[in-house]
C-alpha cells in the first residue's frame, strides 16, 4: 500500500538535498518540491509568517515511520511540521512504490 507525506521546508535547496538521501537509503521513491508558499502559524503562542517550501513525499506503507523518523532526523527544523498517512487507493505507483528497499525497479 503507498502511502504519502507531507512536510514544509525552508528552502528549496533542504527539501532536495533530504529527499536525496531518503531515496538513496531506499525509505521513499520519489519527493515532489513545490513553490514556494506563504504560511501563517502559532509558534510559542505567537504569531508568525514566512515562505516555505511544501513537499510531498511517495513512499510504501512499510517504510512509512521509518521515513518519518529518517526526515525527522536530517530537517533542518528543530521541530518540523511531518504528516504522513496511507493511501487507501492508487494505480502503478502502488505496485512501484511496494519494491522500495528491494532494489528491484520495474
Amino acid at each position: 500500500m503507498t502511502a504519502l507525506i507531507y512536510c514544509p521546508f525552508p528552502d528549496e535547496d533542504s527539501a532536495k538535498e533530504t529527499g536525496r538521501v531518503l531515496i538513496e537509503e531506499g525509505l521513499i521513491g520519489c519527493i515532489n518540491v513545490g513553490p514556494s508558499i506563504h504560511s501563517l502559524f502559532v509558534w510559542n503562542s505567537e504569531i508568525g509568517e514566512g515562505e516555505e517550501i511544501p513537499v510531498l513525499i511517495k513512499t510504501d506503507k512499510s517504510l512509512l515511520e521509518r521515513a518519518i523518523s529518517r526526515l525527522e532526523d536530517l530537517h533542518p527544523y528543530d521541530t518540523p511540521a511531518i504528516l504522513g498517512w496511507p493511501c487507501i487507493a492508487g494505480t502503478a505507483t502502488t505496485d512501484w512504490l511496494g519494491h522500495l528497499g528491494s532494489g528491484v525497479d520495474d
